[in-house]
């Protein structure tokens, strides 16, 4: 490999795993933003990205010298790109912070960069592999970096932020090419970049398919006294789970402070999400449904009732406050129609097994292409 290319690739890798590895210190740079400047910041990071977007603007106007209109219309294109994506991310989430959607314009300058440096590593190949490589490697990337926020404190790892880095990566992608154009580019695959391809598809399945069987495959728990709610474990599991926590617990209690660096206890944040789901819904006088997802917790999660965590000194309802809502009329709501909705993200009752022979079976399909290129380019 030409030490030029060697030397793009280290530095695009180098840059992905600062990415990744910073996830745990993101939560307390922004806390620390909110703490030194209160109030401020949505025009502290609205500011950087519109920095960032000036920057990027004053280096295409500096290094686009020739075919300038289709030059220039990529970088339109892509500024067009991510200005519909945020504006159809607030029509469909009108009830967003504005903290939120400023942080996720962030993405784009992050996956913009990251997109930008991928493609100078693949740009001597100048075929369609200069498009498709730099957006795969993007995707593992953004994947790694969801599945790693996944354990940690106060942080998320959300299919949909996977969409928001593909969207991110693909602007980037444009504006990449407009500032830096193949000298030469056909239509198709060389066999060496049609290798370099399906290696890179089945890395990116393998990556995505880890992620989502950490968040999205689980059980949908069905208990007649209560109705069905979604988790990450069956019934008999959490049951399990909320003997060995009650144990532990006693010994060794969770921090009553956020420890951001540290690794996140999934069965307490299962939990914590039930109480916040009971007092939504009994602050919005809807007593029946908050029964119902107090018994969940009385009956798969009880330790977090009685354990002061970061989010409080305790969630255990008052006998006075639970006899109440008990004798209430409200409370004949029907276990059977009751759905909880506590739980974040989709889950799908899927056999891991199952998954993951399809995922290896895909996986090597797209390996036995890139070993089939390579046996014929060898001949």
């Amino acid at each position: 490999m030409p030490t030029r290319r060697a030397t793009r690739f280290v530095l695009a890798i180098a840059v992905s795993a600062l990415l990744v590895l910073s996830a745990p210190f993101v939560g307390q740079i922004r806390s620390e933003i909110r703490r030194t400047f209160p109030g401020h910041f949505v025009a502290i990071v609205g500011g950087l990205v519109a920095l960032g977007v000036l920057f990027a603007l004053a280096a295409a106007v500096r290094g686009i010298r020739d075919r300038r209109p289709q030059r220039y219309a990529l970088v339109i294109a892509a500024l067009s790109i991510a200005a519909v994506y945020a504006s159809v991310n607030i029509a469909l989430n009108p009830n967003a912070s504005p903290e939120s959607n400023v942080v996720e314009l962030f993405h784009f300058l992050q996956y913009g960069l990251i997109a930008f440096l991928f493609y100078r590593a693949w740009q001597l190949a100048a075929d369609v592999s200069i498009i498709v490589l730099p957006l795969l490697s993007g995707v593992i990337v953004g994947t790694v970096e969801e599945w790693f926020q996944w354990f940690i404190p106060n942080r998320v790892g959300e299919m949909k932020d996977i969409l928001l880095n593909l969207v991110a990566l693909s602007t980037g992608l444009l504006f990449a090419i407009a500032l830096e154009p193949p000298r030469q580019w056909r239509f198709g695959l060389a066999p060496v970049s049609r290798r370099r391809v399906a290696t890179a598809a089945a890395a990116t399945l393998v990556a995505f398919a880890a992620f989502f069987n950490i968040v999205h495959l689980g059980s949908h728990v069905s208990d007649d006294e209560i109705g069905i709610f979604d988790s990450r474990w069956t019934a008999e599991r959490l049951l399990a789970l909320q003997s060995q926590k009650r144990a532990q617990w006693l010994a060794s209690p969770p921090p009553v402070r956020l420890v951001r660096l540290s690794r996140e206890d999934q069965y307490l944040t299962e939990g914590i999400q039930h109480v916040r789901e009971r007092n939504r819904l009994w602050d919005g006088g809807r007593v029946g449904e908050a029964w119902l997802e107090n018994r969940i917790l009385e009956k798969y999660y009880e330790p977090v009732l009685d354990t002061a965590t970061h989010e409080g000194p305790g969630h255990r309802w008052p006998p006075a406050q639970r006899s109440d809502a008990e004798s209430r009329p409200a409370v004949s709501t029907s276990p059977a129609s009751y759905v909880s909705r506590a739980y974040p993200y989709s889950i799908y009752v899927w056999s891991p097994v199952t998954f993951w022979v399809c995922v290896g079976f895909a996986s090597a399909g797209l390996l036995a292409i890139a070993a089939s290129v390579t046996g014929r380019t060898a001949d």
